[in-house]
Protein backbone atom coordinates (compact mmCIF):
# COMPACT_ATOMS: atom_id res chain seq x y z
CA UNK A 1 0.00 0.00 0.00
CA UNK A 2 1.18 3.79 -1.13
CA UNK A 3 2.23 5.68 2.01
CA UNK A 4 1.10 9.76 1.13
CA UNK A 5 2.63 12.53 3.25
CA UNK A 6 0.52 15.25 2.90
CA UNK A 7 1.97 19.20 4.34
CA UNK A 8 -0.17 22.20 5.06
CA UNK A 9 -0.14 24.98 7.35
CA UNK A 10 -0.77 25.45 10.95
CA UNK A 11 -0.20 29.05 12.14
CA UNK A 12 1.73 30.10 9.12
CA UNK A 13 3.64 27.25 10.18
CA UNK A 14 4.71 24.26 7.58
CA UNK A 15 3.34 20.72 9.14
CA UNK A 16 2.73 17.27 8.32
CA UNK A 17 -0.94 16.84 8.41
CA UNK A 18 -0.56 13.72 7.46
CA UNK A 19 1.72 10.35 6.70
CA UNK A 20 0.13 6.84 5.98
CA UNK A 21 -1.36 4.79 3.76
CA UNK A 22 -3.85 6.05 0.82
CA UNK A 23 -7.84 5.41 2.36
CA UNK A 24 -8.67 5.16 -1.75
CA UNK A 25 -6.68 2.07 -2.51
CA UNK A 26 -8.01 -0.83 -4.25
CA UNK A 27 -6.72 -4.63 -5.19
CA UNK A 28 -9.48 -5.78 -7.61
CA UNK A 29 -10.86 -8.91 -6.73
CA UNK A 30 -12.03 -10.17 -10.34
CA UNK A 31 -8.87 -8.93 -12.13
CA UNK A 32 -5.93 -9.95 -10.04
CA UNK A 33 -2.95 -8.02 -9.76
CA UNK A 34 -5.09 -4.84 -11.21
CA UNK A 35 -4.52 -1.85 -8.04
CA UNK A 36 -5.56 1.73 -8.08
CA UNK A 37 -4.19 4.30 -5.46
CA UNK A 38 -6.35 7.28 -5.89
CA UNK A 39 -3.92 9.78 -4.38
CA UNK A 40 -4.64 13.15 -4.69
CA UNK A 41 -7.23 15.42 -6.19
CA UNK A 42 -8.29 18.95 -6.62
CA UNK A 43 -11.54 20.65 -7.72
CA UNK A 44 -12.69 22.19 -10.27
CA UNK A 45 -11.18 25.97 -10.40
CA UNK A 46 -7.72 27.18 -8.35
CA UNK A 47 -6.89 25.17 -5.33
CA UNK A 48 -6.74 27.33 -1.95
CA UNK A 49 -3.99 27.21 0.11
CA UNK A 50 -3.40 26.63 3.13
CA UNK A 51 -4.77 23.39 2.54
CA UNK A 52 -7.79 22.51 4.80
CA UNK A 53 -6.58 19.15 6.19
CA UNK A 54 -9.67 17.10 4.57
CA UNK A 55 -8.39 14.16 2.28
CA UNK A 56 -10.24 15.26 -0.82
CA UNK A 57 -9.81 11.43 -2.48
CA UNK A 58 -12.16 9.80 0.49
CA UNK A 59 -15.43 10.70 -1.10
CA UNK A 60 -14.60 10.84 -4.63
CA UNK A 61 -17.77 11.75 -7.01
CA UNK A 62 -15.28 10.72 -10.24
CA UNK A 63 -11.64 9.79 -11.57
CA UNK A 64 -11.46 11.93 -14.40
CA UNK A 65 -11.52 15.56 -13.06
CA UNK A 66 -13.97 18.86 -14.38
CA UNK A 67 -12.16 20.98 -16.29
CA UNK A 68 -9.08 22.79 -14.47
CA UNK A 69 -9.21 19.92 -11.49
CA UNK A 70 -6.81 17.23 -11.30
CA UNK A 71 -6.29 13.81 -9.69
CA UNK A 72 -3.19 11.82 -9.51
CA UNK A 73 -3.69 8.13 -9.64
CA UNK A 74 -0.98 4.85 -9.33
CA UNK A 75 -2.16 2.36 -11.36
CA UNK A 76 -0.05 -1.72 -11.38
CA UNK A 77 -1.41 -3.06 -14.66
CA UNK A 78 -1.43 -7.08 -14.65
CA UNK A 79 -0.23 -9.04 -17.11
CA UNK A 80 -2.93 -9.13 -20.20
CA UNK A 81 -2.89 -13.06 -19.63
CA UNK A 82 -5.35 -12.41 -16.72
CA UNK A 83 -7.92 -11.28 -18.74
CA UNK A 84 -6.86 -14.53 -21.07
CA UNK A 85 -7.38 -16.89 -18.40
CA UNK A 86 -10.98 -19.06 -18.34
CA UNK A 87 -11.56 -17.46 -14.57
CA UNK A 88 -12.18 -14.24 -15.87
CA UNK A 89 -15.32 -12.75 -15.38
CA UNK A 90 -15.52 -9.43 -17.54
CA UNK A 91 -18.99 -8.88 -15.98
CA UNK A 92 -17.89 -9.28 -12.29
CA UNK A 93 -14.66 -6.68 -13.43
CA UNK A 94 -16.77 -3.88 -15.09
CA UNK A 95 -18.67 -3.48 -11.62
CA UNK A 96 -15.45 -3.54 -9.21
CA UNK A 97 -14.23 -1.20 -12.45
CA UNK A 98 -18.05 1.01 -11.59
CA UNK A 99 -17.55 1.34 -7.58
CA UNK A 100 -13.88 1.99 -7.80
CA UNK A 101 -13.28 4.23 -11.09
CA UNK A 102 -16.31 5.95 -11.11
CA UNK A 103 -16.24 8.61 -13.91
CA UNK A 104 -13.72 6.78 -15.85
CA UNK A 105 -15.56 3.33 -15.74
CA UNK A 106 -18.46 4.63 -17.64
CA UNK A 107 -15.92 5.87 -20.64
CA UNK A 108 -14.36 2.18 -21.21
CA UNK A 109 -15.78 0.79 -24.64
CA UNK A 110 -18.53 -2.10 -24.27
CA UNK A 111 -16.56 -4.14 -26.33
CA UNK A 112 -14.17 -5.27 -24.04
CA UNK A 113 -11.23 -3.40 -25.92
CA UNK A 114 -10.38 -1.57 -22.82
CA UNK A 115 -10.43 1.28 -25.08
CA UNK A 116 -11.36 5.04 -23.67
CA UNK A 117 -11.39 8.63 -23.80
CA UNK A 118 -11.42 11.25 -21.61
CA UNK A 119 -11.28 14.67 -21.13
CA UNK A 120 -8.30 14.93 -19.63
CA UNK A 121 -4.72 15.89 -20.36
CA UNK A 122 -2.84 13.15 -18.73
CA UNK A 123 0.90 13.39 -17.45
CA UNK A 124 1.45 9.84 -17.32
CA UNK A 125 5.06 8.36 -16.01
CA UNK A 126 5.93 4.22 -16.16
CA UNK A 127 7.63 3.40 -12.67
CA UNK A 128 8.59 -0.20 -13.27
CA UNK A 129 7.43 -3.05 -15.63
CA UNK A 130 6.67 -2.40 -19.35
CA UNK A 131 3.46 -1.27 -21.15
CA UNK A 132 2.34 -1.03 -24.75
CA UNK A 133 -0.09 2.60 -25.03
CA UNK A 134 -2.16 1.21 -28.07
CA UNK A 135 -4.32 3.83 -30.11
CA UNK A 136 -7.06 3.66 -32.79
CA UNK A 137 -5.82 1.31 -35.69
CA UNK A 138 -4.20 -0.78 -32.97
CA UNK A 139 -0.93 1.43 -33.17
CA UNK A 140 1.42 1.17 -30.47
CA UNK A 141 4.30 2.05 -28.59
CA UNK A 142 6.61 0.06 -25.92
CA UNK A 143 7.01 1.85 -23.06
CA UNK A 144 9.31 1.33 -19.84
CA UNK A 145 10.29 2.53 -16.45
CA UNK A 146 11.18 5.80 -17.17
CA UNK A 147 8.93 6.46 -20.21
CA UNK A 148 6.61 9.77 -19.82
CA UNK A 149 3.37 9.67 -21.95
CA UNK A 150 1.61 12.75 -22.59
CA UNK A 151 -1.78 11.87 -23.28
CA UNK A 152 -4.10 14.88 -25.11
CA UNK A 153 -7.38 13.39 -24.72
CA UNK A 154 -7.21 10.57 -27.32
CA UNK A 155 -8.80 7.13 -27.49
CA UNK A 156 -6.15 4.72 -26.16
CA UNK A 157 -5.86 1.49 -24.25
CA UNK A 158 -2.88 0.13 -21.75
CA UNK A 159 -1.56 -3.06 -22.55
CA UNK A 160 0.66 -5.15 -20.47
CA UNK A 161 2.02 -7.50 -22.90
CA UNK A 162 4.82 -9.01 -20.32
CA UNK A 163 4.44 -11.35 -17.72
CA UNK A 164 4.88 -8.80 -15.02
CA UNK A 165 3.01 -6.15 -13.44
CA UNK A 166 3.61 -2.65 -14.79
CA UNK A 167 2.95 0.69 -12.60
CA UNK A 168 2.92 3.84 -14.19
CA UNK A 169 1.78 6.45 -12.34
CA UNK A 170 -0.42 9.57 -13.55
CA UNK A 171 -1.57 12.64 -13.32
CA UNK A 172 -5.05 13.79 -15.31
CA UNK A 173 -6.21 17.74 -15.86
CA UNK A 174 -9.44 18.41 -16.43
CA UNK A 175 -9.51 20.12 -19.70
CA UNK A 176 -12.65 21.02 -22.25
CA UNK A 177 -13.63 20.37 -25.89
Amino acid sequence: MARRIVTGEENGKAVFLSDGPVANTHDYVSVPGFQTVLVWATAQGVPLLPHDGKDPVVSIQSVVPDPHGTRLIVVQFPPDSVFESPNFDPAAAGQEYAVHLPGLAETFEPDGSGKHRTETIDYDIILSGELWLELDDGETRHLEAGDIVVQNGTRHAWRNRGDVPAVMVAVLIGAAK
